[in-house]
């Protein structure tokens, strides 16, 4: 293992998290636009769920090819084939005129950022010590925020001087930039053993691992669910429920994805020294994210008079479970990183697909039936907190040997 002098280590850091910066503005960007795209192309509930899902869609296609692609050829030579298709998507994203145009347009951009978080987080796996890399993960999910940000109010702000179609042009651009940086920073990967895809580093010993298995149930839904909500559902919920206009939805998104910012930084700092004193990645866990299922009871509860303030405690609360993506990948080989922290980042996404266009259709669903539209977005909401507090159930009752080494 190649550890990285500080001063490299850290330049690295900024190249990878310019481009994430941007991928998580492209991913939370829909929650923003919704208003404008639901009366631009009369989308109902279930159309903008699979709008927003198709970006996890794409991003989900691609990890266990990701995985074995980044084992192999390292991050610098994947992320930067990856993002190619990013600029593409952004550019076909700015051009579509129909639903199912920008879809595909979603899809594409989902296929081209895929590669990162995954990317950097191979690199780190075999670039910085442990503890180094407890940070570099909630440091590179603090900058994810940073992106979110960007996506609320500057872009409401922004909405009425140059429109939709030419900020997905800029961030086009923006991306091909991020690349050029990724090119000039990040060092050559030089493999270590042998990481060819046989029976010593296959995604079937990753799936098999019963360590894996434990913590994919709270990945899909927890973390999915956090990330659905974070980047579609708190805006459709403030306008439609709490009665927001498109202004106050975006200065709550912003308030939501500030909260998230300062979370992550927090948990940076905090992480590695809490693990010094003996907390566990499982034990944090098992402790903290009870407090998710209280604050969504709450927004349930509360209905129209819960607010910006509201989500932003629940997506606070469910950040516990981000402490599960670098327990997986450190508890597999280095050579095995990049399929074990792919086929996790896998897990996550397909479960945001599944949430996100799953609360769509059930809010459909129940509508349908007769219920009126605030009734039917917290019932839907309690079938999500059902399935969060069986995952989480999952977790307790497995194994207690399934603990990382």
């Amino acid at each position: 293992m190649t550890v990285l002098a500080r001063r490299q280590a850290i330049a690295v850091f900024f190249a990878f998290a310019f481009a994430y910066f941007f991928s998580a503005l492209v991913r939370a960007i829909t929650a923003t636009l919704s208003p404008t795209l639901t009366r631009e192309f009369q989308l109902d509930a279930g159309d903008l769920g699979l709008l927003a899902g198709g970006y996890f869609l794409g991003f989900a296609a691609m990890q266990l090819p990701l995985g074995t692609w980044l084992d192999r050829h390292g991050p610098k030579k994947v992320i930067l084939c990856f993002l190619l298709f990013a600029v593409a998507g952004c550019a076909a994203f700015a051009v579509s005129t129909t639903f199912h145009e920008l879809l595909a347009a979603r899809v594409l951009c989902g296929i081209g950022v895929s590669a990162c978080l995954m990317a950097p987080l191979t690199g780190y796996r075999r670039w910085l010590t442990p503890e180094a890399q407890l940070r570099a993960n909630s440091w590179m999910l603090m900058t994810g925020s940073f992106g979110m940000l960007a996506s609320t109010l500057p872009v409401q702000w922004l909405m009425p001087v140059v429109g939709w179609r030419p900020l997905f042009w800029a961030l086009a651009v923006l991306v091909g930039l991020s690349m050029l940086l990724i090119a000039w920073q990040v060092p050559r990967w030089e493999r270590e053993g042998s990481q060819d895809a046989g029976p010593q580093g296959s995604y079937a010993e990753v799936w098999r691992h019963p360590y894996f298995r434990r913590l994919a149930p709270i990945g899909f839904s927890i973390y999915g669910g956090m990330i659905a909500m974070q980047t579609l559902w708190a805006g459709p919920w403030m306008v439609r429920v709490a009665g927001y206009d498109a202004l106050q939805s975006a200065a709550g998104l912003f308030t939501i994805n500030i909260c998230m910012l300062a979370t992550f930084w927090g948990w940076g700092l905090l992480g590695p020294w809490l693990v010094r004193k003996g907390y566990t990645t499982d034990r944090l866990m098992a402790w903290g994210l009870p407090l998710s299922f209280v604050m969504l009871i709450v927004l349930i509860a509360l209905g129209p008079a819960a607010g910006a303030w509201t989500l932003a405690f629940f997506c606070i609360s469910c950040t516990f479970v981000s402490l599960a993506q670098p327990a997986v990948g450190m508890v597999f080989p280095a050579a095995q990183a990049g399929r074990a922290l792919s086929a996790y980042n896998l897990v996550i996404f397909f479960g945001v697909f599944v949430i996100q266009w799953g609360i769509g259709l059930v809010i459909d669903a129940f509508r349908a039936a007769g219920m009126a539209e605030v009734a039917a977005f917290r019932s839907a909401f309690g079938v999500f907190l059902v399935l969060c507090i069986a995952s989480y159930a999952y977790f307790l009752l497995g194994s207690r040997d399934n603990r990382p080494q």
